[in-house]
Formats: structure tokens, C-alpha cells, sequence
């Protein structure tokens, strides 16, 4: 079989074999989500009125809540434990810092003594007859805002993300763009059941 002929197979075979790869291709979002009733939705860091939770985050939770009840599609739990599978967000934020200055009283340089002959508080020290230092925190993490779902193992914790996405302010309100991308992938693949239309009403005579 000459070059020529080869060549004119392989054009004629490729978009058969394409074609077979996709019809076995696995939806690319789980089945879990065709039936599934109940949803909870919280942040990476904490629960909605967590007190230590991020206010943006706080206020993703709520954008989300908005977003899921005007779908109606699911149902919002305020149980966990209740939940087919649970909304996990995340504000961006590239770099969040915090500092503090710590000042007092020492004997001498280096970490010594404190005030009043106390044993040494671990402090760092400045120069001799001032105590000066610093404290520091900080979160680093994607400046994108995230969005995953997740489902809930027997003993609370997050199993790995079925489904994840990352969009530049994609948690704002009111459009939410990254539960919109959710939101159409799972029509896409599992469309929701026409409502059952009314009967017709007889025309009076």
C-alpha cells in the first residue's frame, strides 16, 4: 500500500475514531448532582456566623444563598450533616497582613529580664532601658475567588472537590459568574424537568 493510500485511510478513519472517544467520554460533572436535593453552603476559613470569619467571605456565603434559591433547583439546609454536597467558597485575597509593636521596660540588650526583675517574657529587645517588638500575621493565597463542591464524609470532613473553579471576582453579587458556571454545567449535563403545564381549562359555553 502506497504512501497515497495510507494517507487517504487514516483521513477517512480519524473522525470515526474521534467521534467513538467522545460518545465514551464520562460527563465532566458527577451524577451526584442529577439527583441531589439538599445543599449547604459555607467558606474554606469557617461557617456563615463563624466570628472570626472573613466578612467578605461572609457575604459570598450569602451572595451564593441568593444565587441557589432563585435557581430553585436545590434546596438550602441549615444542617450540614443534611447536605447531598456543600458549596465551598473563598474571596481573594493575594496578601493579608497584620502588625503589632510591643513596648516596655529592660535591664539591658538582647531578651533579658523584663520589667521589675522579672524573668525573661521571651520579648525582643532593643536597645538598653526600652523593650521593643514586633508581631506579625498573614494569609497568603490566590487573589482569584474560589468556588468548589464538595461532598461530606461520615465523620464531617470535605471529601476532594467534585467540582472547582477559580474566576477574578467571580463570588460578587448579585451575578455570582462562578456559581453561573456551576449553575450551567449542571443543566448542561443534566437538564431540569419541565415544569408539568396546566390543564386546559374547557371554554365556557
Amino acid at each position: 500500500m502506497n504512501a497515497l493510500k495510507v494517507t487517504v485511510l487514516l483521513l477517512v478513519l480519524l473522525p470515526t475514531v474521534a467521534l467513538a472517544q467522545h460518545k465514551t467520554r464520562k460527563p465532566i460533572v458527577p451524577a451526584i448532582f442529577k439527583n441531589a436535593q439538599y445543599v449547604y453552603v459555607e467558606a474554606i476559613d469557617g461557617q456563615e456566623f463563624d466570628p472570626g470569619l472573613n466578612p467578605d467571605d461572609r457575604q459570598a456565603i450569602a451572595d451564593v444563598q441568593a444565587a441557589l434559591q432563585k435557581w430553585n433547583r436545590y434546596s438550602l439546609t441549615t444542617r450540614r450533616e443534611d447536605a447531598n454536597f456543600v458549596i465551598v467558597v473563598r474571596k481573594g485575597r493575594a496578601v493579608v497582613a497584620k502588625a503589632g509593636v510591643i513596648i516596655g521596660s529592660s535591664s539591658g540588650p538582647g531578651v533579658g529580664s523584663g520589667p521589675q526583675g522579672n524573668p525573661s517574657s521571651g520579648q525582643p529587645r532593643g536597645p538598653a532601658g526600652a523593650g521593643v517588638g514586633t508581631v506579625a500575621g498573614g494569609e497568603v493565597g490566590t487573589p482569584d475567588d474560589l468556588l468548589e463542591i464538595c461532598q461530606l464524609n461520615t465523620n464531617g470532613t470535605l471529601s476532594t472537590p467534585l467540582w472547582m473553579r477559580t474566576f477574578p471576582d467571580g463570588l460578587d453579587g448579585p451575578k455570582v459568574m462562578l456559581f453561573e458556571q456551576f449553575k450551567d454545567a449542571v443543566e448542561k449535563a443534566y437538564p431540569s424537568q419541565p415544569a408539568n403545564q396546566p390543564a386546559s381549562q374547557a371554554p365556557k359555553p
